[in-house]
C-alpha cells in the first residue's frame, strides 16, 4: 500500500455509491514492464482486498498483460460471489488501472 514517487502512470478512481476511494500508482520499465505498483485509498473490504490483489499481481507483468485483465478475472480471483453493487466495489481498482493505462497511452503516444 502507499504511492510511488516518481510514478509513470497513475490514476484515482471513486465509487459514489459508497464512497470508496482508490489511487493506483504504478512504474514501468523500458521495456513496458511494471517494476512496481501501488494502491492507496479508503473503501469497504472488497474494494480493498481486490487492490490488494490487483496490484499484488501486477508487478512483473507487462504493459499488454495488464490492460488484458478483465472484470470476469477480477472477480474470479476474488472467489466469492457478489451482489451486482457490490461487485462495482470489487472492480474499482480495475478501473482505476484502466485508467492509469489510458492516460499513459494518450501521454506516450501508444
Amino acid at each position: 500500500r502507499g504511492t510511488l514517487d516518481p510514478a509513470t502512470h497513475a490514476a484515482r478512481e471513486s465509487n459514489p455509491l459508497c464512497g470508496d476511494e482508490i489511487s493506483l500508482t504504478l512504474r514501468v520499465d523500458g521495456s513496458d514492464r511494471i517494476e512496481e505498483v501501488r494502491f492507496d485509498g479508503e473503501g469497504c473490504a472488497i474494494s480493498m482486498a481486490s487492490a490488494s490483489l490487483l496490484t499484488d499481481g501486477l508487478k512483473g507483468k507487462t504493459l499488454a498483460e495488464a490492460r488484458a485483465l478483465d472484470r470476469d478475472t477480477v472477480l474470479k480471483g476474488l472467489g466469492v460471489p457478489l451482489s451486482s453493487v457490490r461487485e462495482q466495489c470489487a472492480l474499482l481498482a480495475l478501473r482505476a488501472l484502466q485508467a492509469a493505462l489510458g492516460q499513459a497511452s494518450t501521454a506516450q503516444g501508444h
